[in-house]
């Protein structure tokens, strides 16, 4: 039978675990608590995001979803507890575009296959990353940034909140699509980036709404360009990278959930439409709202053609970066 991209539902039905006689079969799921696996450290923006949803789907489903902070090894940690768990919908995690597009890209040995262990439930999330300097700095726009980095080949520095983040690859992608030399300098973590940028240590960054957007309110750096193909609703008067002059950039950031493969179609759509319920609910629309980014919902199909799109895409920025993980 035909795969699409490894991902697809039909790979539920011939792998021998949809039985006739279980609970979830006969549409009695959930009825114990759900294990939602978290591949990110307490208080990340992902760790935001999934007690976010995780509360707006134990509503759907009226049954506890527990969230679990399993971080490490470039996601890895957390999402082999998910590919290597029973395939019955009681275990899921989130997958930010760092662990399902970038990070794949950058370690030589995962514990799992992106295209056969994993099943991709719904998109919950589509948001950007901010282009942002130090508000003592001279750059009051791209154009400006651009013009700099072409003028001085390699003094611009770009930090991020660690190697191989979004906000890096972001980072490698502006510079090529721009044609400029630029330093990338990591962080271990986004608060001590932004701190430095603030100061002025560093010439920009790119980093999650999530993460930036108080800042960038408070003025404590200054807001150049949104990341996304459109721009963000917090962010209305920010023009997007492709707007501010360097054509076609489009580095977007997002957060999906993903089960086990070989799940019953019925447990993965329960699931999926308790997703896309949760995701249009006021408080998670507020929530996001306030961040700039948008919930996002559809279908696991739609879910894992994007995959398969973002990883592609990330595959091409990291390797003519040289990028790696330390």
């Amino acid at each position: 039978m035909a795969r699409k991209y490894g991902f697809t539902v039909a790979a539920a039905l011939v792998t021998g675990f949809v039985f006739a006689g279980s609970a979830q079969a006969q549409g009695q799921f959930p009825n114990k608590p759900i294990r939602l696996i978290v591949p990110q450290a307490a208080g990340s923006a992902t760790d935001t995001i999934a007690r976010l949803v995780a509360a707006e789907m134990s509503l759907q489903l009226n049954q506890n979803i527990v969230v679990e902070n399993k971080p490490g090894a470039a996601f890895t940690i957390g999402l082999d507890q998910v590919a290597k768990s029973a395939p019955d919908g009681y275990t899921i995690g989130i997958g930010p575009v760092g662990a399902l597009a970038i990070s794949p890209n950058m370690v030589d040995r995962l514990p799992y296959s992106l295209e056969k262990d994993f099943q991709p439930i719904g998109l919950i999330s589509r948001g950007h990353l901010l282009l942002a300097v130090s508000p003592t700095s001279d750059f009051k726009s791209v154009k400006e940034l651009v013009d700099r980095g072409k003028q001085n080949p390699g003094k611009l520095t770009n930090a991020s909140s660690a190697n191989g983040s979004p906000g890096h690859v972001g980072g490698e992608l502006f510079k090529h699509m721009a044609g400029i030399e630029v330093v990338h300098v990591p962080y271990r973590g986004g608060a001590a980036a932004i701190n430095d940028l603030i100061a002025g240590r560093v010439d920009f960054m790119f980093e999650s709404l999530n993460s930036i957007s108080p800042h960038a309110k408070s003025g404590n750096v200054r807001a150049l360009a949104v990341s996304g193909d459109r721009r963000s609703p917090a962010f209305p008067d920010l023009p997007t990278v492709a707007e501010a002059g360097v054509k076609d950039y489009s580095a977007p950031t997002w957060s999906g959930i993903i089960g086990p493969a070989g799940m019953p179609r019925d447990v993965l759509m329960k699931l999926n439409e308790a997703l896309n319920r949760a995701v249009t609910t006021p408080a998670f629309k507020e929530r996001f709202g306030q961040i700039g980014d948008e919930a996002a919902g559809g279908t696991p199909e739609e879910f894992a053609s994007m995959m398969k799109v973002e990883l592609a895409k990330w595959k091409d920025v990291v390797q003519r970066s040289g990028a790696k993980m330390q």
